[in-house]
């Protein structure tokens, strides 16, 4: 079984390892259901410029002139959401650029559909970017609209075999092998993807945004 968030690292280091030697951005998110109260869309976006940025060995004039600006007003605040994304555009229209957000259904509606509104936006004006979301089927409906018609949307269902293999690896990764007998292993291969499946578990869905030129 693969979660949201394995395949989402998949992704990232296919990117990253892609990227390597070339003038090519990468950058993640992870949302987590119990920091979604930190995990706003200004905070999002600027962990995603944040990255970004990390990695280039000179930062565009734009982003710098911005910084300055911010720290010069009244107690020296952080760069606001459309500061950030103006950032992210002046990023990802000066070399290919990936992003990838994983369990976007576990960021707050609010703040998921301004992180939406501010893809949008990055989207329609930076046609070298090319951003990866994972999230629950749920979601599905408001980003095919919020990002009309700038979506494939895959769907990913896990069988029990999928179960099996993931428990077989895990099993294998275990660092008190001696603490568990054959029988007990064989158990736990059995039991748990047949409650599963009893459970009758939602897919998670993944959702690869394109900017598509007409």
């Amino acid at each position: 079984m693969l979660t949201s968030r394995d395949g989402s690292s998949l992704v990232a280091d296919r990117l990253c390892d892609h990227a390597r030697g070339q003038n090519t951005a990468v950058s993640c998110f992870y949302f987590d259901f119990a920091a979604r109260k930190e995990q706003s869309a200004t905070n999002t976006v600027g962990s995603l410029v944040k990255q970004m940025v990390s990695g280039m060995e000179t930062i565009p004039e734009e982003i710098s002139r911005a910084f300055q600006e911010q720290k010069r007003t009244v107690g020296g605040r952080k760069p606001q959401l459309v500061d950030l994304v103006k950032m992210l555009h002046v990023i990802a229209s000066s070399r290919p650029t990936f992003i990838c957000i994983d369990a976007l259904d576990e960021c707050a509606g609010v703040e998921r559909l301004k992180l939406l509104d501010s893809l949008k936006e990055v989207l329609e004006q930076s046609p070298g970017i090319r951003i990866f979301v994972t999230g629950r089927p749920h979601i599905r409906t408001e980003i095919e609209s919020r990002l009309a018609g700038k979506v494939v949307s895959i769907s990913v269902n896990s069988t029990r075999g999928d179960i099996k293999r993931y428990l077989r690896v895990k099993l294998g990764l275990d660092e008190t092998p001696d603490a568990m007998d054959e029988s007990l292993k064989a158990e736990i291969l059995e039991k748990i993807p047949e409650s599963m499946s009893e459970m009758s578990v939602g897919p998670r869905m993944l959702q690869i945004s394109l900017h598509i030129v007409s």
